[in-house]
């Protein structure tokens, strides 16, 4: 059943199935409907998440009309959490001049950190006699690695530190090393790049999932739509490595967005520049008030954007 939906779902499933191709689509979909599979769910970094992934979108990606599939989102919800407290500690030991300089002293004291550090920096600086600069494809795998292998208390202050000098903003914008993982001599079209992750389910679905956790909501407390921080920042740092890669836009304000342009939109620039709107207009908040806000609950500024249904 399984088999005969992917066939249907990949639009072939006429050719492959025969005239009564459709009703054995929606027969296949009805009964998986009634297996354990409905609204399962994949981990995030799992060694077979793309064969996780690839289920999941057989459901819940049916290019069939009428088919009424369950609400859902990719990924489960991460148990773990980010022990700000301990990092504040092991930080105190280092020198508190500079919060982004602190975080990488920090890494380095921690083993997996450090090692998983040390590979995508090296993957992301050495020079490729096919690629040029660097290997992007190699580089992509061993950042996407370490923001799903190493605790967020360490991702989180890596990338989200507070910066008050351009030296520190600098540092902070480098985290991903942007010459290789995130800039190229030209700027593509947006829409061209979503494109690009939509055919792929790791990135489509790390796409989903920052849509659904990092929506603005401001009647809400605390501006996000789910009210959890952490699982924001988690679907954001989810992005890095993939075709719409984040990173911030200059060393003078907190700026977010993929490298990437609407120049060449034609009739659906509106359409590109709602996707650009998602990361330029939904306001990430410093650590401090990430770290602060399960106790404080303090609001976080975010403008009203376009429903991100009109991503799916």
């Amino acid at each position: 059943r399984l088999r005969t939906l992917r066939q249907c779902v990949a639009g072939d499933g006429s050719v492959k199935l025969g005239p009564g191709a459709r009703n054995q689509c929606e027969n296949a979909m009805t009964a998986l409907l009634s297996t354990p599979l409905r609204g399962c769910q994949c981990k995030r970094g799992m060694k077979r998440e793309k064969n996780c992934l690839s289920i999941y979108w057989s459901l819940h990606q049916s290019v069939l009309h009428g088919l009424s599939l369950v609400e859902s989102f990719p990924y489960e919800a991460e148990e773990r959490g980010s022990d700000y407290v301990r990092l504040a500690s092991i930080a105190s030991e280092v020198t508190a001049v500079n919060r982004c300089l602190d975080a990488t002293k920090a890494c380095n004291i921690d083993e997996t950190c450090q090692k998983l550090r040390t590979e995508y920096v090296s993957a992301c600086i050495q020079p490729s006699a096919r690629s040029g600069p660097c290997n992007r494809p190699k580089c992509s795998k061993a950042l996407r690695k370490f923001f799903d292998r190493v605790p967020p208390d360490y991702t989180h202050e890596l990338l989200f530190c507070p910066c008050t000098d351009t030296a520190c903003a600098e540092r902070r914008r480098q985290t991903v090393v942007p010459a290789c993982s995130y800039e190229d001599k030209d700027k593509p079209n947006c829409l061209a790049q979503l494109r690009v992750c939509k055919a792929d389910y790791v990135c489509r679905s790390r796409w989903t999932q920052f849509q659904y956790d990092c929506q603005p909501g401001e009647p809400s407390a605390g501006g996000c739509q789910q009210e959890n921080y952490g699982a924001c920042l988690l679907a954001y740092t989810g992005l890095i490595g993939s075709t719409i890669t984040p990173n911030y836009l200059d060393n003078s304000t907190l700026d977010v967005g993929p490298w990437c342009s609407c120049a060449a939109s034609g009739n659906q620039r509106e359409q590109c520049g709602d996707f650009l709107a998602f990361f330029h207009d939904n306001h990430l908040p410093p650590l401090d008030d990430v770290t602060s806000a399960p106790l404080r609950k303090k609001h976080v500024k975010v403008k009203k954007i376009v429903n991100s249904s009109r991503f799916q």
